[in-house]
């Protein structure tokens, strides 16, 4: 079992940053890809950006030229840095990471980080 730590969240103004990390509670192998997703109340949740084992990450739209995500692979670490924040980013933030073993893929949530901006 892996279990996924996050830290990071908080409450921002709008126009303002924050920096979330998340990290495995042990030293995990085979990592595919770690990434982010979102749930703001009363929406599903959505993918907010995704790293590979390879280094390439996709966004979605709505946090382009905003977000970026990044990872340590010594430290098995993934980082959401979020800038030029709005209120509509306002949400529960999950990380998340695939593992592949032998062909098979593993996915693992995170317990969650509340982001809240607002005035």
């Amino acid at each position: 079992q892996v279990q996924l730590v996050e830290s990071g969240g908080g409450l921002v103004q709008p126009g303002g940053s924050l920096r979330l990390s998340c990290a495995p509670s042990r030293n995990i192998e085979n990592i595919y890809s770690m990434g982010w997703y979102r749930q703001a109340p009363g929406k599903q949740r959505e993918l907010v950006a995704r790293i590979t084992s390879g280094g390439s990450a996709n966004y979605a739209d709505s946090v382009k030229d905003r977000f970026t995500i990044s990872r340590d692979d010594a430290k098995n670490t993934v980082y959401l840095e979020m800038n030029s924040l709005k209120v509509e980013d306002t949400a529960v933030y999950y990380c998340s990471t695939v593992i592949q073993v032998t062909g098979t893929r593993f996915l693992y949530w995170g317990q969650g980080t509340q982001v809240t901006v607002s005035s």
